[in-house]
């Protein structure tokens, strides 16, 4: 039976744009059925670039960096901080879908808008409006979207997700959030850096526990320093508007009243309206879907990558997956497996970055472990850019020298975790990093001396 498209691919975020450019540029016939008016999903409209844009505004309209720097107080001006930060947000959100319209263009992928619905496993039905069509392969890339408890009012004014938050009106005098996760961590951050009371509802008692313990200490204390209020082993039994706000009730007694709360405790694949029974699937827990190491579905001609099937559910392992799934999905070459050695960037204040093991997974992994630091105070561009809580840690094997984990926290550690995370993929270790020559001042010197600091260990 010939079929009206080589390739449908269902969203148009990181990985559906990536997999349907990835079908195209090997000639084959490609549609994209993206349901909002325009490309780039939650990673370009309510997650990803709006929240980091927000992060890098705020840091700069509440002149966070200089406060120890240079000695200067900034007062936020509540009203006009909201529309000043939420201009920003929509200049990078418009640049980043005209660059996602030009890619799609140029390697001939069209795309339709609609609302995707299967009518069988190699048809879709693109609604309201858009007709049917029928494909030899799909690509489901729907994302997530916010869990809401139905125990909590959404509709009421003050109460936010992790994407109505990003619309914003003002900024409030207080603000309670309820999740300690990577994007309950961040706008807690984010707030309280604009001068917003901030308290952190968090049942676990650590935050991000996947962090190397030592990072994750080191970011609770900094979140303390600036003010944020962790509750740490708490979990919310209600949330209510009272006379002075929104309170909400805590399970082990006591209740936190603020003008605002933020509800930020995960987040489920947005899969509830395809009609995947017509195509003989089914979803699991909060509405993921189940997928091979190819990202094939329980139909071998259905694939499905990014937020849509679950952890990690990041923008750069999305875009990866999707290719892996079109390069199986057409027994292409080009590319077999996501790679293993992913990176992890937590976009709080301080920033926060991983990659490989933590000391404590090095050590559960039989390693001989040897652990290395430097510090941003010691390092000259540390100085000048007046990060003094910035840190640089390195994990090394003792019995073979090679570099195992880095975790960084601090000024663009999502930037400097690559350097250790190219060593890791090409098996080195820390008498490359001796031998190697940094430009200086550089925050990427750090490597040479967290080096340095770990060679008494070695044997």
């Amino acid at each position: 039976m010939a079929h009206d498209y080589d390739l449908v691919v269902i969203g148009g975020g990181p990985a559906g744009e990536k997999g349907a450019v990835q079908a195209a540029y090997f000639g084959k016939r490609v549609l994209l059925i993206e349901k909002e008016p325009e490309p780039g999903g939650a990673a370009v409209h309510t997650g990803t670039l709006p929240s980091k844009t927000l992060r890098e505004a705020a840091i700069y309209l509440s002149g966070y960096r200089a406060r120890e720097l240079y000695g200067i107080s900034v007062s936020v001006d509540r009203e006009q901080s909201a529309p000043r930060l939420l201009s920003r947000k929509d200049r990078v959100r418009a640049e980043e879908v005209q660059r996602i319209r030009w890619n799609l263009e140029r390697h001939g992928v069209e795309i339709r808008r609609g609302r995707a619905r299967f009518v069988d496993a190699h048809t879709v039905e693109v609604l309201p409006f858009g007709g049917q069509v029928s494909a030899e392969k799909i690509l489901i890339a729907v994302g997530s979207r916010p869990y809401r408890p139905s125990n909590i009012d959404f509709a009421d004014r003050d109460i936010e997700d992790s994407d109505s938050v990003l619309e914003l009106d003002h900024v409030p005098e207080s603000l309670t959030v309820i999740g300690g996760g990577v994007i309950g961590c961040e706008y807690a951050t984010i707030f309280a850096a604009l001068g917003v009371d901030v308290v952190l509802v968090e049942p676990r008692d650590t935050l991000l526990p996947f962090l190397d313990a030592e990072m994750s200490e080191r970011l609770q204390n900094a979140m303390l320093s600036m003010g944020i209020d962790l509750k740490l082993g708490a979990s919310y039994e209600r949330v209510s508007r009272c006379d002075s706000g929104i309170s909400t009730t805590l399970a082990g007694g006591g209740a936190v009243v603020t003008e605002q709360l933020l509800f930020a405790a995960g987040r489920g694949g947005a899969t509830a309206d395809l009609g995947l029974e017509q195509a003989g699937l089914e979803v699991g827990k909060r509405g993921y879907l189940d997928v091979d190491q190819r990202y094939r579905t329980a139909v071998s001609h259905i694939y499905a990558a990014g937020d849509c099937i679950g952890f990690p559910a990041l923008a750069s392992t999305s875009m990866e997956q999707a290719r892996v799934a079109i390069c199986d999905a057409f027994e292409l070459e080009y590319k077999q497996r996501v790679s293993p050695v992913l990176p992890y960037g937590i976009y709080t204040i301080p920033e926060v970055s991983c990659v490989g093991l933590t000391e404590a997974g090095a050590h559960e992994a039989g390693h001989s472990v040897v652990v290395g630091r430097a510090f941003f105070r010691d390092n000259a561009r540390g100085k000048i850019v007046g990060d003094t809580e910035g840190v640089l840690k390195l994990v090394f094997d003792g019995s073979n020298r090679r570099l195992l984990g880095v975790h960084v926290l601090g000024d663009r550690a999502s930037e400097l975790v690559h350097i250790g995370q190219l060593l890791i993929k090409l098996e080195g270790g820390i008498d490359t990093l001796i031998d190697m020559v940094f430009n200086f001042p550089t925050l990427s010197e750090t490597y040479k001396y967290a080096a340095y600091s770990a060679l008494d260990g070695f044997n």
